[in-house]
This record gives structure tokens, sequence and C-alpha cells, in this order.
């Protein structure tokens, strides 16, 4: 595909960047062209998340066994045009517009992020597939913000994907830590004494 990112070498390379437990949080100049982007990119919100799924299992095929109702699906038609699809796409979609909205508003971006993280631990999502929904979305955006787009952007919507994604992994592992915490037996556990007289 056009997308110089969906290099291997490129991706590679974001998913590297976003190893840090502590990524940086986008500047103010980076957080006002993510915002000024996000006004156009926003009216094909449903073709951006349909592209960026689309995307997602060509490159990394394995991503579909998350996902339960396109693991057996192998014709690319088939899932351009699932309505499935379509509403998880969107649900991406609505999640990336509410971290927009809160890249100024630090603690509620990071509340949201967490818990975006632990719920993927429910949904058997393991966090190294983060960084390659963030490397789609750049990709799909592209055509669309045309002239628009320089490398100044990408490394802008690259550091708020990082930071954002940090957070869900971080998230993911607190949940991991609390469930493995739950399964171990009440004798077992360091923190519970027997008070019972």
């Amino acid at each position: 595909m056009g997308c110089a990112i969906s290099g291997l070498a490129a991706k590679s390379e974001f998913a590297e960047r976003n190893t840090d437990d502590a990524a940086a949080h986008p500047s103010e100049e980076q957080i006002q062209m993510i915002k000024d982007s996000w006004k156009v990119i926003r009216d094909d919100i449903a073709k951006v998340g349909i592209i960026m799924f689309v995307r997602l299992f060509e490159t990394h095929p394995e991503c579909k066994d998350v996902f339960f109702l396109f693991r057996d699906v192998e014709d690319l038609e088939r899932l351009r045009t699932s309505r499935e699809l379509r509403a998880h796409g969107l649900r991406v979609m609505s999640f990336i517009e509410k971290s927009v909205a809160r890249l100024d508003q630090l603690e509620r971006l990071e509340a949201l992020a967490l818990e975006l993280g632990k719920s993927h631990y429910h949904y058997n999502a393991p966090p190294k597939y983060y960084s390659y929904v963030g490397a789609e979305f750049i990709c799909a955006v592209q055509p669309i913000l045309k002239e628009q787009w320089t490398a100044e952007l990408e490394d802008a919507w690259k550091t708020m994907f990082q930071y954002v994604t940090s957070l869900m992994k971080q998230g993911y592992q607190e949940e991991s830590a609390r469930q493995r915490h739950l399964a171990v037996s009440p004798k077992e556990r360091p923190d519970k004494r027997n008070t019972a007289l």
C-alpha cells in the first residue's frame, strides 16, 4: 500500500519508540496540530476506522486472532463491508476523538487510556498490538489530509499514540496484576491476615 510507515522498518521503529514506560506527552504545538487535523479527519471517521482495521489485518494477520468475529475471515472485501468491523472501527475512532479532546486535560486522558488498557486485558488483547493501530491510523489519514500532512504532523500523531498506548499498556499490566492477586487463595495472600478469634 502507499503509506511510508507501512514499511516494516518504519513500523518497527514506531513500535520500538512506543516501548518506553513513560512516553512523552505531546507538546502544546503538537496538540494544536493534532486538533486542527482532527477537524478534517472527523468528517471521514467511519472510512478511516475501516481502512485502519483492514490494513491492520493485512499487515499483521495475527491480530485477527484477538477478534472472534474476524478470526476466520480471509476475504478482505468481506471485512471492508462488515458491519461489525465498521462498528468496532467507530468505537476506536471515538476513543481517538476523546483522546484528542483530552490532550490538554491530562488527568482525564490518563484515566480514559488506563481504563481502556484494563478492558483490553479482559478482551485478551495484549499490548504488543496497540502500536500497530497507531501506525495504521497514520497511514489511513495521510490521503485524507493530503497536502496538510507533514513530517511534523506525523510526529505529533506518533507522539500522541505512543503516549496513549503507554498508558493503555500500564492499565493492562495493572489489571493483569490485579487478576493474578485475586486468583491467589486467601490463605496465600500476604496482605490478608486471619483476624478471627
